[in-house]
């Protein structure tokens, strides 16, 4: 695991958190939208993707949520955004890996590593995942969905 300067990490946090990227749902077509909420923390929020042929056009959140929530889900949305759905899910396993405090692929994860001490603090962990769990959740169906 790579030693960030935690000032960094904090600046990484505070940035998404300040100036969150992609937090604005749409009404446009086309558009998965999972609702998460926390039952631990004052996160609800909605996470939509657009996903066609494999490929994730585009990923918006909008809620109200905690500083770690709202940086993480930010961060994620820029992340996986024009990936395909493989290379996603690369990503985020070893996004949870990496919370789990187990061993992961630090360099697909650029400003995501910010969260790499969020699994030693478990009242944080939800806060880290809720967007991302929604991610999943909507991956997983779109894939389910081909085999129709």
């Amino acid at each position: 695991m790579s030693n960030i300067d935690p000032m960094l990490m904090r600046q990484i946090i505070m940035d998404h958190y300040d100036y969150p990227r992609n937090k604005e749902l749409t009404d446009n077509e086309g558009y998965m939208s999972r609702h998460m909420a926390s039952d631990s923390c004052i996160d609800d929020i909605t996470v939509q993707t657009k996903i066609s042929d494999g490929k994730i056009d585009d990923i918006r959140f909008d809620g109200v949520a905690c500083t770690i929530s709202t940086a993480s889900t930010s961060i994620m949305s820029e992340l996986l955004k024009g990936k395909t759905t493989q290379e996603a899910k690369e990503i985020m396993d070893n996004y949870f890996k990496m919370i789990d405090q187990k061993e992961y692929d630090e360099d697909v994860l650029d400003e995501a590593i910010a969260f790499q001490n969020v699994g030693k603090q478990a009242n944080r962990i939800n806060c880290a995942t809720i967007g991302w769990k929604a991610m999943r959740e909507m991956i997983k169906e779109s894939e389910d969905g081909k085999d129709e």
